[in-house]
């Protein structure tokens, strides 16, 4: 499958999957933990799943919404695809989930399902980004471009069957950092995708503060668990992580407009790094020719 989450994220890290493979190979992290505390579509914790890297993945959101989806997806799977098959893909229906998704006290199967009927009916798939075609339906795509039932049920079907291997939660990243890290064993991998620094406050709901974002990086210099976090390259962020290894790259977005950022990823300085320069272009023969490399240096 190319795509394995349901949800649509601009600027969304499926790209950085096999580099994330590499890091697993590189620390020796095979069938170990993988967590996510800026979970949103969390197709990278999906990909090592499914492809056995990882034994068990973490999901955690603080958005209540994308929480909902997530628990509708492994605990109310038949009752949310039955929802995907029956529905009308209408700007008539479009409303009445923008209703719901108001509401502060609709049901998790409710919101999860207005959640998911936004996020592939909206641009972008930002909640507050407006209808694909505008409301006259007007524009070149219409409301339902992005709403294939057939793949969206078989995407959520096949998520619910690794239940058992996701554990999912609702808290502050820092929260759930606090909770869980004192918990994990040694051949664990923690990735952070917080809010942009720049373009955080357009693109998410729950955007970051300048002191939320040196509270993660304060966090993160007291963990023993090996990490990564990935961000848009800013002179404010590299003062944040200046004592760490980095690696920068170039990564597409299709936010109101299609434009290739700069983005900057930082490690735990005990992770090794694979030495490759463009870690969002690598594909599997490549993914295959950096793993051989890795193993024989590992011989030697």
């Amino acid at each position: 499958m190319r795509y394995v989450s349901p949800l649509r994220y601009p600027g969304g890290k499926r790209k950085l999957a096999n580099f994330v493979k590499l890091v697993f190979h590189y620390n020796n992290l095979m069938d170990g933990y993988y967590i996510e505390p800026f979970a949103g579509g969390a197709s990278i914790a999906l990909i090592l799943l499914f492809e056995e890297y990882a034994s068990h993945v973490f999901i955690n959101d603080i958005s209540r919404p994308i929480y909902a989806l997530w628990h509708s997806i492994l605990y109310e799977t038949e009752a949310l695809c039955y929802r995907i098959a029956k529905s009308k893909v209408t700007i008539e229906e479009w409303y009445r989930q923008k209703e719901i998704y108001s509401r502060a006290d609709a049901s998790l199967l409710d919101l999860g399902f207005a959640t998911l009927f936004l996020n592939r009916t909206n641009r972008s798939g930002i909640i507050e980004g407006g209808v694909i075609g505008g409301k006259e339906q007007k524009g070149k795509y219409k409301i339902d471009a992005r709403f294939n039932k057939a793949s969206l049920i078989q995407r959520i079907k096949r998520i619910a069957r690794y239940k058992d291997r996701i554990e999912i939660y609702n808290l502050d990243a820092v929260d759930f950092i606090q909770s869980i890290s004192s918990t994990l064993p040694d051949d664990t991998l923690m990735y952070l995708d917080p809010p942009y620094y720049k373009k955080g406050k357009k693109l998410y709901v729950n955007s970051y503060s300048d002191q939320d974002h040196a509270q993660i990086a304060q966090l993160l210099a007291s963990l023993k668990i090996r990490w990564m976090v990935s961000y848009d390259d800013v002179p404010e962020i590299r003062r944040l992580y200046r004592n760490y290894q980095n690696i920068t790259y170039r990564l597409s977005y299709s936010a109101a407009d299609r434009y290739k950022g700069q983005e900057v990823m930082f490690f735990h300085n005990e992770l090794i790094v694979p030495p490759v320069k463009e870690p969002a272009k690598i594909n599997d023969k490549q993914l295959y020719h950096w793993v051989q490399m890795n193993n024989t240096h590992t011989l030697a």
